[in-house]
């Protein structure tokens, strides 16, 4: 048969409907992956096109898959975390939803204040184990929708729950049909999509969940779990590991819209944000995130980073505060104890820091030469510079403007006495066998102990 679809606006065939495939043995793709060899990316040179929803968000699981590989929040970080997560996102709801746990007393405690704050976004929806009363639970406590695992790939159905894959089929389908009786919206968390028979198993499996969504007439929503990291993003790659194919694959075969497809990948071989873009622009309106990538094993993608992609794609941040993100960075570190490593990026302590005495140079001219883009600005984090043996006057004299702020007429240049003097002192402290770079308040004193006109260029009242 051949309709028109509204979405391409051409004539196309019915696609064919797959059925399951019940084998006898895991399908455990060994030339893909051989487990004693690093995976293999094989090509079958089939293109899809590019499908960028007219909406995409983004969501965040802080809470839930990132709170697995680190110590517990208490429910007082969770509420500050989730404020600021709030203040990121944007009066638009760009951050659209969070997920949370709901077994512990705490973990109710700070859902229930969250919910108490009255915010519509992110929207507040949870994570439970597929039973009965875990449904209960969270329909009592006013919750819309849920997440619940279905791993899909033959290593988990076979090796860790001991099924077949019809036994599994059945067995989830059966639980998504309690989560509607229960009235909740089942977000289907599609455990290693990229180790899984795609047209054997998932593709059939969601067109079964589709047909109960419109029987319950409750929405399903299809979570595309990278759970190892080993989605591609590149163009004719083939599947499993397709980040294209499998969203065009749910759309077309599976008939799965832009606003029910949510991408969640890991960063296990450096691809999370590359995969997480490729998503959106293949027809996924949702990708999963974690504040500062923080997540099981290498982490998930960060959400940071992808806010920056949006306002990349979109060319706006549509109401999103991106200062929130350098507070986000504070927090983790001074209240949480964690520690970011120095180059990451937006967040780290040297993202926008420059070593090079060249560098330097070129930033006094103007920062845009060595500095992203208005860091200053977009994260309230001004450029900076350190300072060491390689530095040089540039470094020293860009590095006394920046720190005390300095209007234009009373900025230092490369020639002035003090920056000379400071960089005779520095260079001293290194040929007596220095290693370290120069700390904030090793500079101050070095500053204002060399003369008057150390002192005389900080106008306190002009700070």
């Amino acid at each position: 048969m051949i309709d028109l679809n509204p979405s391409s606006n051409l004539l196309e065939q019915d696609p064919y409907e797959y059925a399951l495939q019940d084998v006898p043995e895991a399908q455990l793709f060994r030339d893909i992956y051989p487990y004693d060899e690093i995976p293999k990316i094989p090509f079958n040179h089939r293109r899809v096109p590019m499908n960028m929803p007219k909406e995409i968000w983004i969501t965040d699981t802080t809470f839930r898959d990132g709170q697995q590989s680190r110590a517990p929040y208490t429910a007082k970080q969770i509420v500050d975390i989730y404020k600021l997560i709030a203040r990121l996102g944007g009066p638009k709801g760009i951050i659209r939803q969070s997920e949370f746990f709901v077994y512990t007393k705490k973990d109710r405690q700070a859902l229930e204040e969250c919910m108490a704050l009255g915010y519509k976004f992110p929207e507040i929806t949870t994570w439970i184990r597929a039973k009965k009363e875990d449904f209960d639970l969270v329909h009592d406590i006013g919750i819309k929708e849920t997440g619940i695992l279905v791993s899909c790939s033959d290593y988990h159905i076979f090796k860790k729950l001991n099924m077949t894959r019809k036994q599994a089929y059945d067995h989830y389908l059966s639980v998504v049909k309690e989560a509607f009786a229960a009235g909740i919206a089942p977000r289907c968390h599609l455990e290693d999509l990229t180790r899984a028979d795609f047209y054997g198993f998932v593709v059939p499996f969601v067109n079964a969940l589709i047909e109960l969504s419109h029987e319950a007439k409750i929405p399903v929503k299809i979570r595309m779990c990278d759970t190892m990291g080993y989605g591609v993003p590149f163009t004719g790659a083939a599947p499993p590991r397709s980040v294209p194919g499998i969203v065009y694959g749910l759309h077309h075969y599976s008939d799965v819209t832009s606003e029910m497809l949510e991408w969640h990948g890991h960063n296990d071989f450096y691809l999370g944000v590359a995969n997480a873009v490729s998503a959106w622009l293949y027809g996924a309106s949702g990708v999963n995130c974690s504040l500062l990538g923080i997540g099981e094993r290498t982490g998930n993608v960060p959400t940071e980073a992808m806010v920056m992609q949006y306002a990349s794609l979109r060319g706006t941040l549509d109401g999103m505060d991106t200062t929130a993100i350098t507070e986000i960075g504070q927090y983790f570190e001074k209240e949480l104890n964690y520690s970011i490593p120095p180059m990451t990026p937006f967040v780290g302590s040297a993202f926008n820091l420059t070593r090079a005495g060249v560098h330097a140079d070129g930033m006094m001219k103007d920062a845009e030469i060595y500095n992203i883009f208005d860091t200053e600005k977009i994260l309230n984090r001004p450029a900076e510079v350190s300072i060491s043996n390689t530095s040089g006057l540039a470094g020293i004299a860009y590095w006394i403007n920046k720190h005390y702020k300095l209007p234009p007429e009373k900025q230092v240049g490369k020639q002035d006495e003090i920056v000379k003097a400071m960089k005779e002192a520095i260079d001293g402290l290194y040929a007596d066998g220095r290693t370290t770079v120069m700390g904030e308040q090793e500079l101050e004193e070095l500053f204002l102990s060399f003369s008057k006109e150390g002192r005389s260029k900080i106008n306190r009242s002009s700070l």
